[in-house]
């Protein structure tokens, strides 16, 4: 009998020490979410920002080069539209 009784001690301690490890887990996992999320959120905000200023800095470049190639090729458009 008493080994019958230390066995379901044994199996309630287990019980107990699979609901601590998976509510430890749990925190764990929440823990690491909300530390986790808002840093991959500042990334993110910085990679677009960034894509935006060089997209930005290439649109500005190719501007005088439009006008550049406007004020070099329009004479000869030009001259093909009378010929």
């Amino acid at each position: 009998m008493g080994l019958f009784v230390a066995f379901f001690g044994f199996v309630a301690v287990c019980v107990v020490a699979m609901v601590v490890f998976a509510a430890a887990a749990l925190v764990i996992k929440v823990a690491f979410k909300l530390i986790l999320l808002p840093i991959l959120a500042m990334a993110l905000i910085i990679k677009l920002a960034a894509l935006f200023v060089i997209a930005a800095v290439i649109i500005a470049l190719l501007i005088p080069l439009a006008i550049l190639a406007l004020i070099f090729v329009g004479p000869f458009l030009l001259l093909s539209l009378i010929t």
